[in-house]
């Protein structure tokens, strides 16, 4: 058979012409996902009886503005992960200007702060579950972006499946801010980052075998 031939057949093929998936076919399953974690939030710890209130607080904003921070960077890296060849040199830039801000702010606090309230200013009153909660909540939206992936043409699939995970828990970590009751950003750029890096240390250690096509 001549390679000519060879072409032609494998074009008229039965997966030729399928269409590929739009940009609302991907936003279903997120949206999907982004309200069942909303409803595992609320169902599990509710949202703050004070929230209109830190509302009109900087420190709420700042916590707030750092979780949507590193979601949007995150999923900028699942969608230039999504595809093969895609640039993905400016995402360590990305992903890591937040939390360099975010450490630069907690060491700026804990320095001015009083002796006394240093470690209060880092532990808080939660960091024993803290990250465990935001790994919970993560799980929907963790499960989504691995659907849609599936659906795609990722080739580095260890590097996706940890986008998957850091994408979904940093959006997780911004529907827990609707709950939490920390507000030092010394607390937030450590134990947040932590429960964001759960979900993208369990992507990378299953993203080959989730991702596989």
């Amino acid at each position: 058979m001549k390679t000519d031939d060879l072409i032609d057949m494998l074009s008229s093929g039965p997966d030729a012409g399928r269409p590929t998936r739009t940009p609302r076919a991907a936003l279903l399953p997120l949206l999907g996902g982004l309200l069942a974690s909303v409803a595992v939030m609320l169902m599990l710890l509710g949202v703050r009886s004070n929230l209109l209130e830190e509302l009109t607080w900087a420190a709420f904003w700042s916590k707030l503005l750092f979780s949507l921070a590193l979601a949007a960077a995150g999923w900028l890296a699942v969608k230039r992960l999504s595809a093969p060849g895609a640039a993905t040199g400016q995402l360590t830039l990305y992903l890591g200007a937040p939390i360099l801000l975010a450490w630069c702010g907690a060491a700026v606090l804990l320095a001015n702060a009083a002796p006394e309230l240093r470690a209060e200013l880092f532990w808080g009153r939660t960091w024993r579950y803290c990250p465990l909660l935001i790994a919970l909540i993560s799980l929907p939206i963790f499960a989504a972006v691995l659907h849609i992936m599936r659906n795609r043409a990722p080739t580095r699939l260890r590097l996706a499946g940890g986008a998957a995970g850091f994408a979904a828990g940093a959006s997780a970590a911004a529907v827990y801010c609707l709950h939490c009751p920390e507000l030092s950003i010394a607390f937030v750029g450590f134990w947040y980052l932590l429960g964001i890096l759960i979900p993208t240390a369990l992507g990378a250690l299953i993203g080959p075998r989730v991702l596989a096509w």
